[in-house]
């Protein structure tokens, strides 16, 4: 990892807070981005390689700030070899409640969030002829849960767009993985409108590390999708 450029969105989040403190102890250069600035300049200041760290608060519902990002990147690090697209969104509740300011809330993220961000980044893999887009879908990305049709809906779609964009890549050298993590103990949760167990969730350490395996595979390995559960929570 010594020496690439990542750029990790959500890196305030439980998944992306807990990858970035990984990274930071492998030579990276890390490029983090998050929609609250005061809680990105508090988590950068947990690093100790601030000479290999730039900041970007980013709202990436807005493709103008998504590409304010690359170009920072670029500017900074002269490339992108890697993206994390760890942000999301989750509102779990029955159909006939969900609001029309919930779904948008989720497909403005969870989808055209990720969409954008993966289609900038891409843009500059492709020319470079190398990369890695990784993308945390979550389980319910693949498999459908009662309360869960909006949520479902925004995370089936971003899975949809990134096998498509797998395809188109995959002649450029660049790299999609796609990972469908079951519940994951992070503060998503605590907006999420579901009482669940979280002591017997996955911990984000888990979900990190296994980002991280898939960063370190070997040059002519592609990891596309990988799919870790709690045992008390399958889907099959």
């Amino acid at each position: 990892m010594e020496g690439k450029v990542i750029v990790i969105v959500g890196a305030t989040g439980g998944i992306g807070s807990t990858l970035t403190h990984y990274l930071s102890e492998t030579g990276a250069n890390l490029v983090l981005a998050a929609k609250e600035s005061a809680r990105l300049s508090a988590l950068v200041s947990q690093l100790s390689v601030a000479e290999r760290v730039l900041s970007v608060p980013t709202d990436i519902t807005d493709p103008e700030q998504v590409k304010t990002l690359m170009e920072k990147t670029i500017a900074q690090f002269g490339q992108i070899d890697v993206l994390v697209n760890a942000a999301g969104a989750g509102i779990l509740k029955p159909h006939q409640k969900v609001e029309p300011s919930d779904l948008d809330t989720m497909l403005d993220l969870n989808l055209k969030g990720s969409f954008y961000t993966s289609q900038a980044a891409a843009e500059v893999m492709r020319k470079q002829k190398s990369g890695q887009i990784c993308n945390v879908i979550g389980i319910l990305g693949k498999h459908p849960m009662a309360m869960g049709s909006a949520y479902c809906a925004s995370k089936f779609g971003a899975a949809g767009f990134s096998k498509c964009l797998a395809e188109e890549l995959k002649r450029y050298g660049v790299k999609m993985t796609l990972f469908y993590f079951g519940g994951v103990n992070t503060p998503f949760w605590d907006q999420a409108g579901l009482k669940v167990d979280r002591e017997k969730m996955l911990s984000a350490d888990t979900a990190a590390q296994a980002i991280l395996f898939a960063l370190q595979a070997e040059p002519n390995a592609v990891p596309t999708e990988i799919n870790i559960q709690p045992d008390n929570h399958l889907f099959f």
